[in-house]
């Protein structure tokens, strides 16, 4: 039933077909529209991917900016703080700065004030010292006039001239120089020291009590007794040295010791007999007169004119220290033994006394005390 009906189909698309020509043609160009279409395929393809990089990169260029848009705020932050502390720093410094301005400023008046005190210093430094010097030399010439020494004179003359030579100021040799010539006429003035000599008269006034009389025996010592029996008895009359031995040999031994014994026993007898008497040159008989009991009077005598002596020399009376010396000499020379040993010592230190004691006037250093003037004056 159908047959009719496809039959027109069948020549209509037989009628249609088309020809070899056009079926190359038209595959030909589906061909050339196919490598079109792959062709844009690949440019979509390649767009595509070009178009994803770019977004991978621009989203990494994002990324990378917000981090560096992070890192400034951060540094821009930190910056800021920094500015500030910085500003904080600058006052704190400008303040410092003023303040050290001002305490340059205090130290600079502070400067010059002291630089002017250093320069009064050394212009009245001399002064000073010529003014310590003059008042030293007083103090020292009243010490004098009242020990009767020239000691203090010459201890401060000396120090004077060290502390001079210590300052080794040129404009002071003067003085050095006047120091100088007062101190070698103050050495060769030669003073007596009071205190020496009142010295001596003590040590006379104690050996006073010592000193042995003219009419009193002055005992031997024992020690001496041996040797001065042994020098005075006469020995037995000898033929020489060897008459001795031959006499000495000739005793029997058990009285050989008997006979020392013997010789000893008459040595002894003999001493004590020269002992009981002696025989002195008396140039003054008053002096054999004297009782024992007027012995404690004449040396309380003695000691008295010495000390009057001691006195009158503290007191710079040298003329009545010269009369109780020489009033003590003549005691000592008329009732004394002028042949002692204390008698003799006693006697050498009232001569030295004596002559020590005789009016001398301190020499003053009136050179010195010129230079000290002309320096102070400036000159």
């Amino acid at each position: 039933m159908n047959e009719p009906a496809d039959t027109p189909e069948i020549a209509a698309t037989a009628a249609a077909a088309p020809t070899p020509a056009a079926e190359a043609s038209a595959a030909l160009k589906a061909r050339y529209v196919w490598a079109a279409f792959t062709a844009l395929a690949v440019v979509c393809a390649a767009s595509v991917w070009v178009a994803w990089q770019t977004q991978q990169r621009v989203h990494g260029l994002e990324q990378e900016l917000v981090r560096r848009q992070q890192d400034t705020q951060v540094q821009s932050a930190e910056a800021q703080m920094l500015a500030r502390q910085a500003q904080d720093s600058a006052r704190e410094t400008a303040a410092k700065l003023a303040l050290v301005d001002a305490r340059v400023s205090e130290v600079a008046v502070q400067r010059g004030q002291i630089e002017e005190l250093i320069q009064s210093l050394s212009r009245s430094r001399d002064e000073n010292i010529v003014l310590d010097i003059d008042s030293a030399l007083r103090v020292a010439m009243q010490q004098s006039a009242l020990t009767g020494s020239a000691e203090p004179l010459v201890a401060t003359l000396k120090q004077a001239d060290e502390r001079l030579a210590r300052y080794n100021q040129p404009r002071l040799e003067g003085v050095r120089r006047a120091i100088a010539r007062d101190l070698d006429r103050v050495k060769a003035m030669g003073a007596i020291d009071i205190s020496v000599a009142a010295i001596k008269l003590d040590e006379t006034v104690r050996m006073v009590d010592e000193l042995p009389l003219l009419s009193q025996a002055e005992q031997r010592k024992e020690a001496s007794r041996p040797a001065a029996a042994a020098a005075s008895v006469p020995r037995l009359p000898s033929h020489g040295a060897s008459g001795a031995a031959a006499l000495d040999a000739a005793l029997p031994v058990w009285l050989q010791p008997w006979i020392a014994r013997w010789d000893t026993l008459t040595e002894r007898v003999w001493s004590e007999a020269r002992s009981l008497v002696r025989v002195n040159r008396i140039e003054h008989p008053e002096a054999m007169l004297l009782a024992p009991e007027q012995a404690y009077f004449l040396r309380e005598n003695l000691k008295l004119r010495l000390l009057n002596a001691r006195l009158a020399l503290l007191s710079r009376q040298f003329d009545t220290a010269q009369s109780d010396l020489q009033g003590a000499q003549s005691a000592i020379d008329r009732y004394f033994d002028r042949n002692s040993r204390r008698t003799q010592l006693a006697t050498e230190l009232i001569r030295q006394v004596t002559a020590q004691a005789r009016q001398i006037g301190l020499p003053r250093p009136d050179n010195t005390l010129a230079a000290l003037s002309a320096a102070a004056a400036g000159r």
